[in-house]
């Protein structure tokens, strides 16, 4: 009975002693973490939340990216930024990872501070992504599909496949994991347009809407039937708006420039005293500017206008940039109401609607000091009543002259005017005491050329 009851006694201590030992085991694996157990890339195995969350505080981070498996960058390391804040995600990681008997499993589990919710990193962000462009460079760009319209056809060209990667895509991945020490990326790739894609149908079909236009451009009096061909080279259609190589169009203007246009050319031009002279070119004239041109006939052809007028598109030089004489046919261009100046003869004419309206002796432009009055065909820049001509002499002084009547037609200060002041007036003054490069006029008979002249009308120097 005694050895019965001292049996007893033993296997209650014993399992008094497995109780209590149990008991701890349990506590212990319910309030440590398990051996192997990281967070945030440092191992707390075997410590308790707030052991863990104490180690984790002071230990730097160095983060790590990875691409396709490989080591792409190591960020320098920084203090993790974990706070008493984050206690409650340390004792929720530690039950995550409890287990009945002790584990020695490597896991890595990732706590966010949160003092850093909902923050990028933006150092991280900018490297990864500077070295992703400096990795592009060496990579070959992927070529979008696209529609062109050339030599009056549409044709598409297929897309070509690159190997540049895909920074937006990539740097998305990267802000998703980046709480993360070790950050995993897929490589992405930019991938082209294809051929088959609605863009590319778009553009092919608002390319096709050009083909076969024609839009009538009238310069003066002459009809130029102009195809889609002759004012695209090529064209596409991107991001919603045309975009035109004009080629083509800049040759015809050339050509049309060639036939018709008036500026930067000699003029054939019948003097007063019957004689065939040419004349060289002055201010007076007009051109197509090709540029204007491109604007005026390609909105033509996308508005489905079909008739321009080219008077539009010119321009000029001198005063008025717009151009002078683009209305006038007859004449050689110079018309029937001009100004006609000879040099040698040191006399003008003036012409209205074919009538002669003046004939006068005047003097020009001093010869011995190459005050010259320009030849060439110039035109009326403004007129005005009077005024104060102010210049400097040859030999440097300055000069202020009174004038009842002033009309330049030159922007350097040449034109017509009175000249109380002058006395001599014979047909050789010129040579040695004429002008400073203006034409004089006698009081007594300026009134009548100047109001006999218009703004913008040839003025003829030979």
């Amino acid at each position: 009975m005694m050895k019965y009851k001292s049996k007893l006694v033993i296997c209650a201590v014993v399992a008094g002693i497995a109780l209590v030992c149990g008991g701890y085991f349990i506590y212990q694996q319910q309030t440590h973490f398990n051996k192997n157990i990281q967070i945030n890339g440092v191992n707390v195995g075997g410590l308790t939340a707030k052991e863990a969350r104490a180690k984790v505080a002071k230990t730097k981070v160095e983060k790590k990216v990875y691409l396709n498996g490989k080591l792409f960058y190591t960020a320098e390391p920084k203090t993790s930024e974990i706070t008493a804040k984050d206690q409650a995600k340390f004792e929720a990681t530690l039950k995550k990872q409890a287990t009945f008997l002790p584990n020695s499993e490597q896991k890595n589990y990732t706590i966010v501070p949160a003092d850093l919710v909902g923050k990028k990193d933006a150092t991280l962000q900018d490297a990864v992504t500077n070295k992703l462009t400096a990795e592009n460079k060496t990579r070959t760009a992927p070529v979008d599909a696209y529609a062109i319209l050339e030599g009056g056809k549409v044709k598409v060209q297929k897309e070509v496949k690159g190997d540049q990667y895909d920074i937006a895509a990539l740097i998305k991945e990267l802000n998703q994991k980046e709480s993360a020490d070790k950050i995993y990326l897929t490589a992405k790739y930019l991938r082209p347009v294809k051929a088959t894609s609605q863009t590319v149908k778009t553009q092919e079909q608002k390319l096709k809407e050009l083909v076969d236009k024609k839009v009538t451009y009238t310069v003066q009096k002459t009809n130029y039937e102009l195809t889609t061909s002759d004012i695209l080279t090529t064209a596409r259609y991107q991001n919603g708006k045309y975009e035109f190589d004009t080629q083509a169009l800049k040759n015809k203007i050339v050509e049309i420039n060639q036939k018709q246009a008036t500026l930067n050319k000699a003029f054939n031009f019948k003097t007063s005293e019957g004689n065939m002279i040419s004349v060289p070119d002055g201010s007076y004239g007009w051109a197509i500017s090709a540029t204007k041109a491109e604007k005026t006939l390609t909105e033509a052809l996308t508005g489905d206008k079909t008739k321009i007028d080219a008077k539009g598109d010119i321009y000029g030089t001198g005063y008025d940039t717009r151009g002078t004489g683009y209305d006038i046919t007859d004449n050689n261009g110079i018309g029937n109401t001009y100004v006609e100046v000879s040099i040698e003869k040191q006399h003008l004419w003036a012409y209205k609607n074919g009538q002669q309206v003046a004939s006068i002796d005047v003097v020009t432009g001093t010869q011995s000091t190459h005050n010259d009055t320009p030849k060439g065909v110039y035109y009326i820049m403004y007129k005005q009543t009077k005024t104060t001509l102010r210049g400097s002499r040859a030999d440097g002084s300055a000069y202020a002259s009174p004038v009842e009547y002033w009309a330049p037609f030159t922007l350097d200060g040449c034109g017509f005017h009175d000249a109380d002041w002058r006395t001599n007036w014979s047909n050789t003054a010129y040579i040695k005491e004429g002008s400073l490069g203006c034409v004089n006029m006698k009081p007594s008979e300026a009134g009548n050329v100047f109001n006999n002249l218009e703004q913008s009308e040839p003025v003829v120097i030979y």
